[in-house]
């Protein structure tokens, strides 16, 4: 998984990956290119405005919160040196008044520039400047069309933010209730075009079975647009608005329905998470940022990227090496076939062991000798894990891949009766055909069972390692050359000087030639079982 540019953190993470059939993100950096560029500064009137531009410059250029890429287009995009002002205070921005103030001096006055999501900016706005004229009107009057103007900004795909200023006389400090009655100036709108290759990311993870659903803070025409851009069809956005309006239970039905929610605020993220896990749902959630933690830490599967803060990188379970779509289809693949060879390998050591423990248990009520000692035990187990050791590497089905895939531990315990039991049952008939039919010697009857659960459980394994037919499921070739290996060993270790520290003896060619009639019938009736068992579960 590595060598696909995923990184697990949490190896139990590697099942939830597999199973996840529903990723949660943002859109800037992961439908979008994260390239955020200033697209027009505009007037109230929408007519352009070097004015507005300007006072957006020099609130960009003198605040001091965390470095973010909407300050770093408008810095680029109008360079401004710092001793046009003089900054005197600042209230940083927070999720929850959506907005950033400073107080500067300019033109021998100090002003408070705020800069924000427009309803916000709007909320604190009593009269509005039509275009730098100063003459201010009340904003009331012109709240329609303000409106208008930035749904139909919005509706283009451009990320619109709103600027107002406010003059404070001689103060030189400000707090967020001074965040009022100040004069709308006008819009600062961006742009960031999907990301190359994105359509046909999404396309991939639907075709494994993850539908993608945006969680963005971002104006609900902005997001509906980017989605429409890269193919995701949206007929309804449950805003952050709508969020606070409706119950749990309301959610729990909406959230499957809906793959859109936009203007959402961080503590609501977590919230919309836990109503798709309640669902039925296993939920990836791919974020990068300090707010992101919590929504991170509730997946199912928290992905994070190798560039995200360090609270997201150690909150997540799945960190990437690249914020790409395709990657992260890539991981998925990786992860379940992962998770197919995990549960081959459950299925193979339960059903064998079990199997084991009932033909030793059940032999040993009758015979009057140990039917292996603890050395040919531990032999035994040698060689047969030396083979399923190789299962990590093994082929893996195009359907075990193409859908999520969850942990049963019901399916797991059936498979290990039926199958357990199948092994015993012909363990069984080698012990009778070795006493009763042959009246083999005790040495001559370890060996043969030796061999016999060996070469069957390497065999089983080829059939039972796929719910297809053995023939048209290749295995893996570290599989088929293990697997070829053990039987050419077991088959010529009886005739060895190392055979006689472990009490084994050679066999004759009769005895082999029946061992090998069972190990055959044991194989077709593996293959047989197994068809019948799958359709009696599907």
């Amino acid at each position: 998984m590595a060598k696909s540019k995923v990184i697990v953190k949490r190896l139990s993470a590697i099942e939830n990956f597999g199973s996840m059939n529903i990723l949660c993100c943002d859109k800037t950096g992961t439908l979008t290119a994260g390239n955020v560029r200033l697209h027009t500064a505009l007037a109230p009137d929408g007519s352009p405005s070097e004015y507005v531009l300007h006072v957006a410059a020099m609130h960009s250029a003198l605040e001091t919160g965390f470095n973010n890429p909407i300050d770093t287009a408008i810095k680029n995009a109008h360079p401004i040196s710092y001793k046009e002002a003089q900054k005197y205070d600042e209230v940083p921005y927070d999720f929850v008044r959506k907005r950033q103030s400073v107080l500067l001096e300019y033109n021998e006055q100090n002003l408070i520039v705020s800069k924000g999501a427009v309803n916000s900016i709007l909320s604190i706005c009593s009269s509005i400047d039509m275009g730098h004229e100063k003459n201010t009107f009340s904003i009331e009057s012109y709240l329609p069309s303000i409106i208008e103007l930035y749904n139909e900004l919005s509706s283009q795909g451009l990320r619109t933010l709103g600027v107002a200023i406010k003059n404070i006389g001689s103060l030189i400090h400000f707090t967020k209730e001074d965040e009022k009655n100040m004069t709308f100036i006008g819009f600062l709108t961006f742009y960031d075009p999907p990301k190359d290759g994105v359509i046909q990311a999404i396309q991939k993870l639907s075709e494994l079975g993850i539908s993608l659903k945006i969680i963005s803070g971002d104006n609900a025409h902005v997001v509906k647009n980017i989605a429409q851009q890269v193919g995701i069809i949206a007929p309804r956005v449950i805003t952050g608005a709508d969020l606070r309006s409706i119950s749990d239970a309301a959610l729990f039905h909406l959230a499957n329905q809906c793959s859109l929610f936009a203007e959402v605020e961080p503590n609501q993220k977590e919230r919309i998470i836990m109503a798709l896990k309640k669902s039925g749902n296993s939920v990836g959630f791919m974020g990068d940022g300090i707010n992101d933690a919590s929504a991170l830490h509730n997946a199912d599967v928290g992905i994070s990227v190798d560039t995200a803060v360090d609270v997201a990188k150690e909150a997540a379970d799945i960190v990437l090496l690249e914020k790409d779509l395709a990657v992260l289809s890539e991981g998925v693949i990786e992860g379940r076939r992962t998770f197919a060879n995990t549960m081959k390998y459950i299925f193979m050591a339960t059903s064998a062991n079990f199997g084991n423990m009932f033909s030793m248990a059940g032999a040993s009520l009758f015979l009057s000798f140990l039917p292996l000692v603890p050395k040919q035990i531990l032999l035994m187990n040698l060689l047969t894990d030396l083979p399923e050791m190789t299962i990590a590497m093994d082929n893996v089905d195009k359907e075990l891949i193409q859908k999520p895939q969850r942990w049963d531990i019901s399916f797991i315990r059936k498979f290990m009766v039926v199958f357990g039991l199948m092994s015993s049952f012909f363990d069984y008939i080698t012990f009778i055909i070795l006493l009763f039919f042959f009246h083999t010697p005790i040495s001559q009857f370890r060996t043969g069972w030796f061999l016999e659960s060996i070469a069957s459980a390497c065999l089983v394994v080829l059939v039972v390692r796929s719910r297809r037919p053995f023939f048209k499921s290749l295995p893996g070739f570290k599989l088929l050359i293990a697997t070829i290996g053990v039987l050419f060993f077991i088959l010529l270790f009886p005739a060895t000087p190392l055979a006689t520290l472990f009490g084994f003896s050679p066999l004759p060619s009769f005895l082999l030639w029946t061992l090998f009639v069972i190990i055959m019938c044991m194989t077709l009736s593996a293959e047989i079982i197994k068809k019948i068992f799958y359709r009696s579960i599907s």
